[in-house]
């Protein structure tokens, strides 16, 4: 394990430090929904893009259902976009469409690196989703990373960023995000004028979008063998939900919105494994009307300071985590608790600090990683918080990509994690 030194932080990264810091910054919550009982899905986009196809069933998962040639969006001067509507498969095996960003560096090399970069979204509005926010004209909906994002294209590479929670905005469904992650890196490939279709892949990204990530590298060998992922990178990642949950929920928690946000978003994947509007109290109705159509900054003011027992009907509370039910579906959606090991190396990186996820889960989940062989690198970052070791780490990450991409054997931490 080791543990590093801050970076000067210049530049563009500087730039990303500030903007990401907005993520714990208050701005206008979402107008409530009018809907009062019942699961509570977020509202349509008005763009038929992203609309179903008849025929989805018909497709196999990564087949491209459409695309479109965009502007680059504001801050990546010098890149080409392309927004593919892809098939891919919900929790439940059923097939679903799903969106995914390509950005990349104009006149890049056939075969340049493809990384999927899996963004924080932590929201439950379709107004989130990267294939939004990278072109929303109001920063505190945009993607808080996409200083670091440029810094990757400028290095030849092409970013798929894919609206991982779907088409129900499911945050804290970390298995669908693993798997529309996997059908995006597909999707990519077979893009034949994006020209990757002999890529070497990797994949990163940071707290729910790390938690996406590292799902895919778990389920790659099963899901996806084919793709020729080379190494993922993750940082802040949640890997016990379940732990989180209670974390969050037992007492009253800044950050509790983010607990709530889960619970709804896992409901919405999940109707009839994880009735949570059906415990809900009336301030917890209200609450979970009020974010159902939110980003990350309103989720966070919504539920600030709030607990379980503020928005759970008195005779339900934190029971419903010890429900058989709905512990099989936290287990499905915890990195920790998946059978499978990623089949490429591996870097992490936290805050041995940060008060927001299950520590411990991750060290677990790192040694049995370990202990199967795959090679790990681990790196604890000197923040104070979550959001700051995102940027601080971010370096660490696209270097140990560009390794992989360099065909170097990578060091390994096995022995001290």
């Amino acid at each position: 394990m080791r543990f590093t030194t801050a970076r000067p932080l210049t530049g563009r990264l500087a730039t990303a430090v500030a903007v990401m810091a907005l993520a714990a910054t208050p701005s206008l919550v979402a107008a409530p929904s009018a809907q009062a009982e019942g699961i509570v899905y977020p509202a349509s986009v008005n763009d038929s893009f992203y609309s179903t196809p008849d025929d989805i069933a018909d497709r196999q998962p990564g087949d491209a259902l459409a695309a479109r040639v965009l502007p680059p969006p504001l801050g990546f001067p010098g890149t080409d976009a392309v927004q593919l509507k892809f098939r891919s498969t919900n929790s439940a095996g059923e097939p679903i469409s799903a969106v995914t960003t390509v950005l990349s560096p104009q006149g890049g090399a056939p075969g340049r690196p493809l990384v999927s970069y899996q963004a924080i979204i932590n929201a439950l509005g379709l107004e989130c989703a990267p294939s939004t926010a990278l072109y929303a004209p109001n920063p505190l909906r945009g993607i808080r990373e996409s200083p670091g994002l440029l810094i990757a294209i400028q290095r030849g590479w092409s970013l798929a960023v894919p609206d991982h929670l779907g088409p129900n905005s499911a945050y804290g469904a970390a298995k669908v995000g693993g798997q529309i992650t996997l059908d995006g890196i597909r999707a990519a490939q077979r893009y034949a004028p994006l020209e990757l279709a002999d890529s070497p892949v990797g994949i990163a990204g940071y707290s729910g979008g790390g938690m996406a990530t590292a799902m895919a590298a778990a389920l790659a060998p099963t899901y996806a063998p084919e793709i020729p992922i080379v190494g993922s990178a993750y940082g802040g990642v949640p890997m016990d939900i379940g732990e989180m949950a209670r974390e969050l929920g037992e007492s009253a928690h800044p950050a509790f919105g983010l607990a709530m946000a889960a619970a709804l978003g896992l409901e919405r994947e999940y109707p009839d494994r994880m009735p949570v509007s059906e415990q809900l109290n009336g301030a917890g109705r209200e609450l979970r009307d009020r974010i159902a159509n939110a980003c990350t900054n309103e989720i966070l003011l919504a539920g600030a300071g709030r607990s379980m027992a503020d928005v759970a009907d008195a005779a339900a509370g934190l029971a419903l985590l010890d429900s058989p039910t709905v512990q099989e579906v936290l287990m499905e959606n915890s990195v920790e608790k998946v059978a499978t090991v990623p089949n490429a190396p591996v870097y992490e990186w936290h805050s041995p600090t940060d008060v927001l996820i299950p520590l411990d889960a991750i060290s677990t989940t790192l040694r049995r990683y370990c202990d199967a062989g795959v090679a790990v690198r681990t790196e604890l970052v000197p923040s104070p918080d979550h959001i700051t070791a995102a940027v601080i780490g971010l370096p660490g990450a696209l270097d140990f990509l560009d390794g992989r991409f360099a065909g170097v054997a990578p060091s390994s931490d096995c022995g001290t994690v």
